[in-house]
C-alpha cells in the first residue's frame, strides 16, 4: 500500500516549533507582569507602613526631623508607586504583543494542518482511484482470458 508522505512537513515542523516559541514568550511576558504587579503591592506596603510610622510620630511627642523623613518617604513612595505603574503598563503592553504572535502562531499553524488534511484527503482519493482501475483491469483480464478458451 502506498505510504503518504505530505511534501510540506517541514514548513508544518517549523510553524509548530514558532508556536511553541510564542507559547514560550507569552509566559515569559505573563511572568514580567505578575512580577511587576507584585513590586507595586510591595511599594504600597511600604508606603502605608511609612503613613502608619507618621501617624504615631503626630500621636506622639512630635520629632521634627522624624516626622520630614517619613513624609518625604511617603511622597518618595508615591513617586515610586508611579513609576511602577508604568512598568505595569509596559509589561502589559509586551503581553498584548506576546498574546498577538501566540494568536498568528496557533493560526498559520492550523492553516498548515488543514492543508496537511486536505493533501491526505487528496491522496486517499487518487489512492482508491489507482486501487478501482487495478481492480477493473484485473476483472478484465480475467474476462478476456476466460473468453479466449
Amino acid at each position: 500500500m502506498a505510504r503518504f508522505v505530505y511534501r510540506m512537513q517541514n514548513i508544518l515542523n517549523l510553524k509548530e516549533k514558532l508556536e511553541t516559541q510564542a507559547k514560550n514568550e507569552y509566559s515569559v511576558a505573563q511572568a514580567k507582569v505578575y512580577e511587576e504587579e507584585r513590586k507595586l503591592e510591595e511599594l504600597f506596603a511600604r508606603k502605608a507602613g511609612y503613613e502608619q510610622k507618621l501617624e504615631e510620630l503626630y500621636n506622639g511627642p512630635i520629632n521634627v526631623n522624624e516626622v520630614m523623613e517619613n513624609q518625604e518617604a511617603v511622597e518618595y513612595m508615591k513617586y515610586r508607586i508611579e513609576l511602577q505603574r508604568l512598568e505595569i503598563k509596559k509589561a502589559e503592553d509586551e503581553l498584548e504583543i506576546a498574546r498577538e504572535k501566540l494568536a498568528d502562531a496557533i493560526k498559520e499553524r492550523k492553516t498548515q494542518e488543514k492543508l496537511k488534511e486536505n493533501a491526505f484527503e487528496v491522496f486517499l482519493e487518487e489512492l482508491k482511484a489507482q486501487e478501482s482501475k487495478e481492480i477493473d483491469e484485473l476483472v478484465s483480464y480475467r474476462y478476456g482470458a476466460g473468453s479466449e478458451g
